[in-house]
């Protein structure tokens, strides 16, 4: 039954995985603080934003543990447990290693696997129990899939600890091998990388064991299937086992490119590439691709790394916010499908970094300046990266926030006390007018984020306080109530943000505004309120769409 299903949604799939998630990673010497960061968006239609927790454990000699695919919550098997796990905080562990996805696919041949256990969700969250840095995740992801098979299609995986960031790009092996093959590579100091949805390790150097790693057999077993006949230091692994489409530029390299345009001014020489316009060599593989990492122009801050989670290709050929599809309000997304088609002829919608489907995002921020449960940030948000807001989470917490909690709703419950919940209601309002709204928002999210960056110090210095005094159990406390307070501050003024929306933009008007209190006559009355109408653009589209239907004739008044 999973083959036929794996067939049928491999014929589908390049039309669906570009729907997933966006990562960039950043190494140290690209920071400002000499932090490493990567970041996730988890983005899915059917993904319900939550923080996970587990924690730390030691397992009896034999144990066992269950493991349940991560996107359907199938079960697929047992593995065998470890003496000690740490704890988890989402992505990352109390060592302050952090993992993240995004995708790929690759070849269908490779997509079914008889009797695998590890799919890509399982790998990311089982390694962080176990490894403590990104060669040691490496080497745990990759024994994993060697020993209990692979589940998942082609992926990405972005890995950091406190000193390295490497990219990961694994694919199985198909049905008639166990396992998978692969390449990771190690970010150089000083530089970012990112993916999304489209492997992106090309040619990799074959004797450099401190900055790459690889299966013995990633090359040769592409000899066998005869799908490469060149040199080996030829080699790409992603025009191999994933070439790049149409699809695979412009629905994802595109993302990275609108990442790293945000840090870059030369990324112009790859917008042709960016926006599907793929030129092809001798060899068959695509040309013109972008390189795997950059340099910044300048280092980047954590807030310069949310922002780059933030972009709809504003200012861009492929803005979202000019066309027809925007509507009068500028609004830069465009409801699923992806593809349309008007008279036998296929268009596309742009798909973005920040989209309307993202369930939870973060951005990790790895510290070795400091003790690891304190150094270890994970920026947490729900739903649209756009409007978001990012609350600091530390690792070494002892409990989740309740508003971030599992089972605090779901997908098809709604929760008053939910984050997700909350900010799906202020995102939704604001999708109706959201030229105006977009602003109101924005003003509330730099004033929440500007101000946990502001007092982040002192919040590491009194955790550290009190370690440095012998009671790490009282830095935990601390640093646990510290990130529930955040939480629930964050969620309660968005809750309050959603109100002042739906009090200033009802009915399509604008209420007066004063000081920051809404406007009142002298016998107490509302103000009468704004009628900003729409963009001269939109009425001349109307006008050309109807024609005189519309025109007055004779006196209006």
């Amino acid at each position: 039954m999973r083959r036929v299903f794996l067939t049928v949604f491999f014929a589908v799939f390049s039309a669906v995985y570009v729907l997933a998630c966006t990562n960039f990673l950043v190494t140290k010497g690209a920071s400002t603080d000499g932090s490493t960061m990567i970041t996730y968006a988890a983005d899915s239609h059917v993904l319900y934003g939550e923080l996970y927790y587990t924690p730390a454990a030691d397992h009896s000699e034999g144990a066992q543990l269950d493991i349940y695919e991560w996107d359907t919550g199938e079960y697929l098997g047992k593995i065998d447990q470890v003496p000690h796990t740490y704890s988890v905080v989402g992505n990352m562990n109390e060592h302050q290693l952090a993992i993240g996805e995004t995708t790929f696919g690759g070849r269908s041949e490779l997509a079914s696997q008889s009797g695998a256990i590890m799919d890509y969700g399982s790998l990311i969250y089982v390694t962080l129990q176990r490894a403590r840095t990104a060669r040691e995740a490496i080497e745990v992801m990759t024994g994993l899939v060697d020993k209990y098979g692979y589940y998942s299609s082609g992926e990405s995986f972005s890995i950091a600890d406190p000193e390295e960031v490497w990219i990961l790009e694994l694919i199985g092996k198909g049905e008639d091998f166990k396992g998978a093959v692969w390449v990771a590579q190690r970010i150089p100091d000083g530089y970012i990388s990112g993916h999304a949805n489209q492997a992106r390790i090309t040619t990799f150097p074959l004797n450099d064991p401190e900055n790459c790693l690889y299966s013995k057999d990633v090359i040769s077993f592409a000899h066998e299937k005869g799908w490469f006949n060149g040199l080996n230091k030829d080699f790409s692994f992603s025009d191999v086992y994933a070439p790049v489409d149409f699809g695979g530029a412009r629905f994802c390299e595109a993302r990275v490119w609108a990442g790293f345009n945000k840090v870059h001014s030369g990324m112009e020489q790859y917008l042709d590439y960016a926006m599907g316009e793929i030129e092809h060599g001798e060899n068959g593989f695509a040309s013109n691709r972008m390189p795997l990492w950059i340099k910044p122009e300048k280092k980047l801050s954590v807030q310069d790394v949310q922002n780059m989670m933030r972009d709809h290709f504003e200012g861009t050929p492929m803005d979202m916010t000019v066309d027809l599809g925007a509507g009068p309000h500028g609004l830069p997304y465009r409801w699923r499908p992806l593809t349309w088609t008007v008279d036998s002829v296929e268009y596309c919608n742009e798909r973005a970094i920040s989209t309307q489907q993202t369930g939870f995002s973060f951005v990790s921020q790895s510290r070795s300046s400091l003790p690891s449960f304190i150094g270890g940030v994970l920026w947490f948000g729900v739903d649209d990266t756009y409007s978001t807001c990012y609350v600091p989470v530390y690792c070494g917490i002892t409990e989740v926030p309740h508003e971030f909690e599992v089972g605090n709703g779901d997908l098809l419950t709604y929760s008053e006390t939910s984050a997700f919940w909350t900010f799906n209601l202020v995102t939704n309002l604001a999708y109706l007018r959201y030229d105006l709204m977009i602003e109101d928002v924005i003003k509330v999210q730099q004033e929440l984020e500007d101000g946990f960056v502001d007092i982040m110090p002192a919040v590491d210095a009194a955790a550290l306080t009190l370690w440095e005094a012998g009671d790490e159990k009282a830095a935990r406390n601390f640093l646990t109530t510290y990130t529930q307070n955040a939480t629930t501050k964050t969620v309660k003024r968005w809750k309050e943000l959603g109100q002042y929306l739906l009090v200033k933009y009802k009915d399509g008007n604008v209420m007066k505004e004063k000081n920051g209190n809404f406007e009142r006559t002298e016998t107490g009355m509302p103000a009468s309120p704004d009628f900003p109408g729409y963009p001269e653009q939109w009425y001349r589209s109307i006008v050309k769409q109807t024609g005189e239907k519309l025109k007055v004739k004779g006196d209006s008044h």
